[in-house]
Parts: structure tokens; C-alpha cells; sequence
């Protein structure tokens, strides 16, 4: 699948969402985490029917649905900008979808007292809408979604993004319990990727367009198969150094750092630029004369209450490495840091080989 904004598109860079294939399984909760203008939301419109493909197929439960529209799809998207009716009742806003279905009276009480239990909306069901905070809006819009016993997945196009920062890591909890309760596969659009490596259980990376990789948050973060993806998951991301390939393993300013010789003879064989990525988490401190330990002069250590994160100088190569608590070290002195083999990838033109 693929989409194109403009007429007769000719390659890649003509396309809003290059050649993807994606498998969701059902009541699965994943993640479209990127910047902005990647993709996400093309993808996400797609999914539920409010853009065609240029090329490509859509199907749910084995179901070609490309030409059907939203309303035939049976999915529920929640945006941006919650959609509620002010002048109906917290309760009336929940019922609407099964009312428009035709469900009976009892069964659409039940399921909205259900819903309005998970989503802590019981005490406000004979509420007004009009004048409820932008939270208690967004939960209300998340709960027509749920509210359908039927609806074969939840797309959330950026729900969060209103909400105040004090009470977004409520909401977030709310609606991963509520996800596990419910096992409805659920699609959530966010650049935030705490949002992202939260809630999912695959997070799907995009950049330009395209999907860089999908995988568990624990993945993602561990093995990341791309630059990209290394370089915008992590606080701070991962080290990402120039280097060059040499009998034995690679050479970064001077200094060799151990590789594994399969790594080394791929990169070689690929060509491209290299680049050796680790972590600050998996940078180890070591003593003075530890074979294949590179020295580094510190330039900056920062307190960050529960870690202190130093900044160092490899040459003329900037490095993060996060320190343990009971490490003692300060700006213009010298340490001896190790990269562990089973934490060290060696990158060729952006794509890991190791």
C-alpha cells in the first residue's frame, strides 16, 4: 500500500506514504510514533476509510474494505479535537452510537454504564457536556469508541495533545487499563514517544513516509535497526559515532573498539558510511589500561535527580554516557569507557548490519 497526494507519482519522494506492509493483529494496541509530517495520520486516514490509497489494499478480518466508506468499516477514530454534542448529557453522548444502530434500551444502558465505569465517568453521567474540562471531553469521545462491542478497532489520531501535561499520565493509564480490560485492538498516532513505548505493544517508527521498523518498545530501544530510530527513541538517543572498518573491528578517532568479524565483513561488502551506535545507558566506565577501552575527556556532568548523565569528548565526537548513582566524576577530568559487544551496532548507510 502507498499513497500520493499529487497526480501520476513517479518514485518514492512523490509519495506522502511510501510501499508498506502491515500485519495488526487483533486486539493488539499499537503505536505510529514519528515526527511530524512522516505519515502517521495518511496511514492512520487510510486505515479508517477517510483516504483511498493511490495503490494498495486495505483489509480487515481478511475483507477487502479499499472502496468502503468510514461508516462501513466498523471502526471508531478518536481526534485530535474531541467530538462530543454539548447539549447532550455525558450519558446521551455514550449512547449515541448504539442509539444509531438501533440497540434496545436496556443493552445500550449496560454498555454505557460499562464504559462510563472504566473510564471513571459515573459520577458525571447526567452531566451537561457543555463546559466539562478538555480531559473529561477527550475521555467521553474515547468512550463513543469503546461504547460499540463490535467496532474492530480504536484509531486515536493524537488524543493527548490538548490535554494538560499534570493530567496526561492519568489518561494514559486509563486507557492502557481500559485496553486490557476490553482487548480491543487499538491504533494510536503520537510524536510523543513516552506516549508511544507506554501504550503499545508494537510501535510502529515512520520517517519521509515510510515505516523504519516496527517492534516491542523493549526492541525498539535495544536493537534498533535504524539510525533513526536510535537517534529519536531515548532521552538522550543513541551515540552515534563515525567510523571506519579494520581488521578486528572498527576505529573511531583513533581508537579500535571490538566488532564481531561477520558485522565487519557486511559492512564492508555494503559500503556506505559507517556509523558505530551505542546507548549512554550501555556505556560502561572501566579502569585505566582495560583492554579495548577508549579514553574520554568529560566536558559536562548534569544531576538529574534519579541518574547523572556526563557529556565527554572522543576527539573531535561528542558522547552521552548515563552514570551510575554512587559514580563520582566531573567536567575536565579523564575516564576510561568499554563498549560492550552485545549493546554496540555498527550502522551502513543508516541500516544496522550487526
Amino acid at each position: 500500500m502507498a499513497h500520493a497526494y499529487g497526480p501520476a507519482p513517479t518514485s518514492d519522494k512523490d509519495y506522502a506514504l511510501r510501499p508498506l506492509d502491515l500485519v495488526w493483529e487483533d486486539g493488539g494496541a499499537y503505536a505510529l510514533l514519528g515526527p511530524s509530517g512522516c505519515g502517521k495520520t495518511t496511514l492512520l486516514n487510510i486505515i479508517s476509510g477517510l483516504l483511498r490509497p493511490s495503490r494498495g489494499q486495505v483489509l480487515i478480518n481478511g475483507v477487502d474494505v479499499t472502496a468502503e466508506p468510514p461508516q462501513e468499516r466498523n471502526i471508531a477514530q478518536v481526534f485530535q479535537f474531541p467530538v462530543i454534542y454539548d447539549t447532550m448529557t455525558v450519558a446521551e453522548n455514550l449512547a449515541f452510537p448504539l442509539r444509531n444502530r438501533g440497540l434496545g434500551k436496556a443493552e445500550t444502558h449496560a454498555r454505557v454504564e460499562e464504559v462510563a465505569g472504566l473510564l471513571e465517568l459515573t459520577p458525571d453521567l447526567k452531566r451537561r457536556a457543555s463546559g466539562l474540562s478538555a480531559d473529561m471531553r477527550q475521555r467521553i469521545s474515547l468512550g463513543r469508541g469503546l461504547v460499540r462491542k463490535d467496532v474492530a478497532a480504536i484509531l486515536l489520531d493524537e488524543p493527548l495533545t490538548v490535554i494538560d501535561p499534570h493530567v496526561k499520565w492519568l489518561l494514559r493509564r486509563k486507557l492502557k487499563q481500559v485496553h486490557e480490560s476490553l482487548r480491543v485492538t487499538l491504533v494510536y498516532v503520537t510524536h510523543d514517544q513516552v506516549e508511544a513505548l507506554t501504550l503499545a505493544d508494537q510501535v510502529v517508527v515512520m520517517n519521509g513516509g515510510r515505516v523504519v521498523q516496527m517492534g516491542t518498545p523493549q526492541e525498539l530501544f535495544e536493537r534498533p535497526a535504524d539510525t533513526f530510530v536510535g537517534y529519536f527513541i531515548g532521552s538522550p538517543g543513541m551515540n552515534l559515532l563515525p567510523c571506519t572498518v579494520e581488521e578486528g573491528g572498527v576505529v573511531v578517532e583513533g581508537q579500535r573498539v571490538p566488532m564481531a568479524p561477520e558485522a565487519c565483513a557486511k559492512a564492508r561488502a555494503e559500503g556506505g558510511e559507517l556509523r558505530l551506535g551505542i546507548r549512554p545507558e550501555f556505556l560502561r566506565r572501566v579502569p585505566e589500561g582495560t583492554p579495548f577501552a577508549v579514553r574520554v575527556e568529560v566536558t559536562q556532568v548534569e544531576d538529574l535527580g534519579r541518574h547523572r548523565l556526563a557529556t565527554a569528548r572522543l576527539g573531535t565526537q561528542v558522547l552521552k554516557v548515563r552514570l551510575a548513582e554512587e559514580e563520582r566524576l566531573a567536567a575536565g577530568e579523564s575516564c576510561w569507557l568499554e563498549f560492550p559487544g552485545q549493546w554496540t551496532t555498527l550502522y551502513v548507510g543508516g541500516r544496522a548490519v550487526s
